[in-house]
């Protein structure tokens, strides 16, 4: 990335927000949750890099997706942090998450599939429905889900 005068560098809370389409407290949340770092003016007001507008859109995308940020932040914390992530860091750390979102698109299609056969099915018995659970037979199973992926 090239480098722009030092202060076209440096964003306002206010900029990135309107930018990133998200509150100024979202960033302060994601700056205490270590996602994103700002630094202090002279005045001691947070600043933050341009390229924190990228991150946002990374953090943004993944929540979407179901991505805790613990992942996350594990996921940022293997990018440089004096410098502006290359496009070689951010292919890296997207080969890392293909098998997970794989398995994520795989889980929510069978998912809305099981639902859509189920809402749709029409049967309005439960006696003859496939997903029902008569005296919580299932529970005998463990806990969470046992009919839907």
């Amino acid at each position: 990335m090239p480098q722009l005068p030092e202060g076209r560098n440096w964003l306002k809370p206010g900029q990135v927000a309107e930018r990133a389409g998200v509150a100024v407290s979202t960033l302060h949340y994601y700056e205490s949750q270590g996602l994103i770092q700002s630094r202090r003016t002279a005045g001691n007001r947070r600043e933050y890099r341009r390229d924190v507008l990228r991150m946002l859109a990374f953090i943004r995308a993944a929540q979407r997706v179901g991505v805790s940020l613990d992942q996350i932040k594990a996921a940022l914390d293997q990018l440089p942090e004096d410098t502006v992530p290359t496009k070689r860091d951010w292919a890296s750390l997207s080969r890392q998450w293909r098998d997970d979102l794989t398995e994520r698109i795989n889980y929510l299609t069978a998912l809305r599939d099981s639902f859509s056969n189920c809402i749709g099915c029409g049967c309005l018995s439960l006696k003859a429905c496939p997903a029902s659970n008569p005296n919580d037979e299932l529970g005998a199973q463990g806990p969470g889900p046992r009919r839907f992926p």
